[in-house]
């Protein structure tokens, strides 16, 4: 059975059907490649959202999922999920990842290895984040994000409502748009080389063209300015 069809009988998921069928068949890029390295290992879940991608990863072997998600009631969905010992291995800590960072840093934690699966491009310190991120010392980090369409080391800025549970939170009162900045594949690659780490990209395109409905994100083409991605950093 396809990883995220228990969804289907939740309250937030049961209407829509599409919506579980495009997470299933992201799990095969997200999850699956990486299922050696997260056996065992202490993970960190960034803006984790409902709690879906931290049950995956706790289902794949991790001994312990740790997500940061700034919305309490993201977080509150996460009580509908399957109870038993893949739920027992997640926690969760509700702030600002800009916040939480530094404190995990201070107290000394590390992380095997750290998700940002739905972040990167709803920020502006791309840069800061993954220099926090490499003070965590994880032997890998998955991302999956849009990317500018550009072969330039570039990063596109955009504003987005912060009323969208999805989007960027607001950070002062009253604040209903917010800045947040689509990087291109290049840019990600150099930021990364710079903190020791090498890029590898996942190859979408081995995804059949019938099995595509849904996911037409990762497959776009100019003039479209963005395209999602998934990659995986690595210690050179």
């Amino acid at each position: 059975m396809p990883f995220f069809d228990f969804l289907r009988d939740t309250e937030r998921y049961a209407s829509t059907p599409g919506s579980v069928k495009r997470l299933n068949t992201r799990h095969r890029y997200l999850v699956k490649p990486y299922a050696a390295e997260l056996e065992g290992s202490s993970v960190l879940d960034l803006a984790s959202h409902d709690g879906r991608w931290s049950y995956a990863l706790s289902a794949a072997g991790a001994r312990e999922v740790v997500g940061i998600e700034a919305r309490a009631e993201s977080i509150a969905g996460f009580a509908a999920y399957p109870d038993g010992p893949v739920k027992d291995r997640i926690g969760f800590i509700q702030g600002d990842v800009y916040e939480e960072l530094p404190r995990l840093v201070a107290e000394g934690r590390r992380f095997d290895v750290v998700a940002l699966l739905g972040l990167f491009y709803h920020v502006m310190d791309h840069y800061g984040l993954l220099k926090l991120i490499a003070r965590l010392e994880p032997r890998l980090v998955i991302v999956d994000s849009e990317f500018a369409l550009s072969p330039d080391p570039i990063v596109r800025l955009i504003r987005e409502k912060t009323d969208n549970r999805l989007n960027s939170i607001a950070h002062v009162p009253d604040q209903v748009r917010a800045p947040a900045g689509i990087p291109s594949r290049s840019a990600m690659e150099l930021m990364a080389a710079t903190l020791g780490y090498a890029v590898e990209w996942a190859d979408w395109e081995t995804l059949p063209e019938g099995r595509r409905a849904g996911l037409r994100s990762y497959f776009r083409e100019p003039p479209e300015i963005k395209r999602r991605n998934t990659c995986a950093l690595r210690p050179l």
